[in-house]
């Protein structure tokens, strides 16, 4: 089974030095939590896209793919979106599961598991 972050990606992002692995695992985890506070499927099309990016960029620079491809998905949902809410509100119960399993495998990391 694969995990939810990527460690190939993650250790060539951190040259093999454990330290800073724990820390930029520590740094995206608080991103996590700050952003996951503002996903709001009636948040304005501005700050649903700006929360969309920011959470794509973090998870993909971990190499938690899946989390930053539904977030590219997500940033779409915006202006004349076709059901726009309705997939807002799927995206971010998805992302919610996502995000639970990615930042429990970078605590795991982290543990050296």
């Amino acid at each position: 089974m694969s995990r939810p972050i990527d460690t190939d990606h993650l250790e060539r992002y951190v040259a093999g030095d454990d330290a800073l692995r724990d820390e930029i695992l520590t740094i995206f985890h608080e991103q996590v939590d700050l952003l996951r506070s503002r996903m709001d499927i009636n948040a304005s099309d501005d700050e649903w896209h700006d929360v969309m990016h920011a959470m794509k960029g973090a998870s993909r620079g971990v190499g938690a793919w899946e989390v930053g491809d539904l977030c590219e998905k997500a940033e779409t949902y915006i202006k004349e979106c076709e059901d726009k809410q309705v997939k807002r509100e799927a995206v971010v119960a998805d992302l919610k599961v996502k995000l639970d399993e990615v930042i429990a495998d970078a605590d795991a990391l982290r543990d050296g598991k």
